[in-house]
């Protein structure tokens, strides 16, 4: 392979704002699945990934797709995403289930749940770098030299305009995307630099603090608090955990946590549950995301709440590690339910893809 940028390439990134900044910018959905950049000379292809390790063998049908559509020699930043099941939104859980060290898991997965490539910039197209141009121009290249591209390779969707990207923050939500990134029409592309900007969604959920995991850095430090929503059927999900504490305080909290630890016995997420399907801890025990890491916990009675700020849901979970907002001890534990989340406005994900059709 070669080409005028060649692998491995750490994307350019983004820093969160709280709202959509003004200037001269260009806006686009913030597409949630796994940022890749997309290496072509001829039949050879890579694919790498945010931390620069290839993705190649997980996605044979995206190579496929990259040598039948991209141009024969380039270099494309994007997004691979997963529409789900319902095929009106994306489906973030079934594409991290895509990465099996298996290979014939690969090739069944790659038939039963194919990806899609969602390109949003250039770098590289047959010997020009573009990296040193503006993103004006770079996106103005990305459209020609992808505009008769198909699915499952899409150009995404971009304005200059700020109202309408404000519409998309809310509307596309509704299709699983995660916010709206912002770019300078005239910045640069810099690798691993955070020069973009995203607004991602957050809203807030009184939780039931159910267990806890220990800190790497010691058994009497909280790592992590897990929590959990009550369902329709009175039955306690998993829904996630938060994390973010400094060391002072992690040691604070494992003491607070004591008095509420107990068996399994009767705990809401026992052995017993995890085998009748229910969704609890225990079943990310095993995490092959997390080689060699201890995901056990010790049980809490379901007796604490806190009030956690989210982004957006993936099922029935927190999409992203929720953050804490502050302990709520007058809430009941058990009114915690799916009641109070909000749901985002239904969005038609093909109308996301390919917005001129």
């Amino acid at each position: 392979m070669r080409l005028p940028v060649m692998p491995p390439v750490s994307p350019m990134l983004a820093k969160a704002v709280k709202s959509l900044p003004e200037g001269r910018l260009s806006f686009e959905p913030k597409w949630d699945g796994f940022r890749s950049i997309i290496f072509r000379d001829g039949d050879e292809v890579e694919i790498g990934s945010r931390n620069e390790k290839p993705m190649t063998r997980y996605f044979p049908e995206l190579v496929e797709a990259a040598r039948a559509q991209l141009p024969d020699r380039c270099v494309v930043d994007g997004e691979i995403i997963l529409i789900g099941a319902s095929g009106d939104r994306l489906d973030f859980e079934a594409l991290q289930q895509r990465i099996h060290p298996a290979a014939s898991r690969v090739k069944m997965l790659s038939e039963q749940t194919p990806v899609r490539f969602v390109a949003f910039d250039l770098l590289a197209l047959d010997d020009t770098d573009y990296t040193r141009e503006p993103f004006a121009l770079r996106r103005e290249a990305l459209v020609r030299a992808l505009g008769n591209a198909s699915p499952p390779v899409h150009v995404t969707a971009a304005t200059t305009e700020r109202d309408v990207a404000q519409k998309w923050f809310h509307q596309f939500e509704g299709a699983g995307l995660d916010g709206v990134v912002a770019k300078p029409t005239d910045g640069k592309y810099l690798p691993d630099k955070r020069v973009m900007f995203k607004v991602k969604h957050e809203r807030t959920a009184d939780c039931v603090v159910a267990g806890y995991r220990v800190h790497k850095s010691g058994p009497d430090r909280i790592g992590s608090l897990l929590l959990g929503l009550y369902t329709d059927d009175g039955e306690l999900a998993s829904v996630g955990v938060i994390g973010a504490f400094s060391m002072a305080r992690r040691k604070e909290l494992f003491e607070e946590m004591q008095p509420l630890v107990t068996t399994f016995d009767e705990h809401p997420w026992a052995w017993a549950k995890q085998e009748q399907g229910s969704r609890t801890p225990r079943n990310a025990e095993g995490s092959r995301w997390a080689a060699g890491k201890d995901l056990s916990f010790t049980p809490l009675r379901p007796e604490r709440v806190v009030e956690v700020r989210y982004d957006h849901m993936e099922g029935v979970r927190f999409r992203h590690t929720a953050q804490f907002a502050r302990w709520r001890p007058d809430r009941d534990p058990e009114s915690c339910t799916y009641e109070q989340l909000e749901e985002p406005v239904s969005f038609d994900l093909a109308d996301v893809l390919d917005p001129g059709t």
